[in-house]
């Protein structure tokens, strides 16, 4: 099937503090970090773009690799479909940066569940054949740009951080290979989020106060750890290690628990990080590399999620580099 061969992430130079949070929405510190469990985070500085941030990542990949533009078949941009410019292609942007002349640049929207969706598409892209033996998928949130700051009613995002990513995939010699997937959408959910045009900016806004979507997540994720598993033909006791979006602590030990996976084979980055979008898994993985934390043939479940609502469970397993 193939999978990832390597993948970077690339940080912003900017940073919002808990306590800038509280002086523009007036929300209390302790409220503040009880969701951000921070005190600070990386966000896009004034004058910085998601694109740029991710070919800087995906240039450090190619030229770690010795991969050459001309071997690239698909460049894929992924994440909510609000990139740093309206009516753009920021997957053609980054090929022409990049010198990528000869492939299909195309963005996949699908939120924070959209970085694996593009990872998905990009292997099947692969899985058709062709001459260029690699894809090249780019995470490109801008999740900080669409929070509103200001406004308390939205602190439930004021987490939101971001880190472009990019992700290079391959038939062969892969780091980890993409062994199943399983995603799935509920529909109920389209209207809980979307987002209001104010004085120029794209800001989401929460629809109503319908209840159940913390036991929604709590639902569809072991469904789809389930679906994986059985396609696998492993059990839970098999999962080397289980990564999710860090979008909320409380719910992440409650999956934990409800699977019957310990914490210690996950990682907790919100002391760190706040929720970085589709890059959340990548930072992930890429502690668990830095800590010497893989064995070859450990199978690594990468939980993802986006808003309309979509939960995805992708199985890797890690080759060794």
């Amino acid at each position: 099937m193939g999978g990832i061969v390597d993948f970077e992430v690339a940080f912003p130079s900017s940073r919002v503090t808990v306590r800038e949070l509280h002086e523009t929405s007036g929300v209390p510190v302790a409220d503040i970090l009880a969701i951000t469990h921070t005190e600070e985070f990386p966000v896009l500085g004034e004058d910085e773009t998601a694109w740029e941030l991710a070919a800087e990542a995906a240039r450090a990949v190619l030229e770690r690799n010795g991969v050459s533009p001309d071997a690239i078949g698909q460049v894929i941009y992924a994440g909510s479909g609000e990139w740093d410019q309206p009516f753009w292609s920021p997957a053609a942007k980054v090929a022409d940066e990049l010198g990528i002349l000869g492939a299909h640049c195309f963005e996949v929207t699908n939120f924070c569940n959209g970085a694996m969706t593009a990872v998905r598409t990009g292997l099947a892209e692969l899985a058709l054949g062709g001459v260029a033996p690699y894809a090249l998928v780019l995470v490109g949130d801008r999740l900080s740009r669409l929070v509103d700051r200001d406004d308390p009613d939205s602190k439930a995002l004021f987490n939101f951080g971001d880190a472009p990513a990019a992700v290079l995939l391959g038939r062969e010699d892969c780091l980890f290979e993409v062994l199943a997937s399983s995603m799935r959408t509920d529909p109920s959910w389209a209207d809980y989020y979307s987002g209001d045009l104010e004085d120029d900016r794209i800001l989401m806004r929460r629809r109503g106060r319908r209840q159940g979507l913390g036991d929604a997540y709590l639902e569809n994720f072991p469904a789809r750890v389930g679906d994986v598993l059985s396609t696998l033909g492993k059990e839970v006791t098999d999962v080397a290690h289980f990564l999710i979006n860090q979008g909320d602590k409380g719910m992440h030990e409650k999956l934990l628990a409800g699977l019957g996976i310990p914490p210690e084979k996950s990682v907790f980055n919100y002391h760190r990080y706040g929720h970085m979008g589709g890059s959340d898994p990548l930072i992930a993985l890429a502690g668990l590399l830095d800590d010497e934390r893989l064995e070859p043939g450990d199978l690594v479940l990468v939980a993802t999620s986006g808003m309309g609502f979509t939960w995805g469970v992708t199985a890797l397993e890690f080759r060794g580099r």
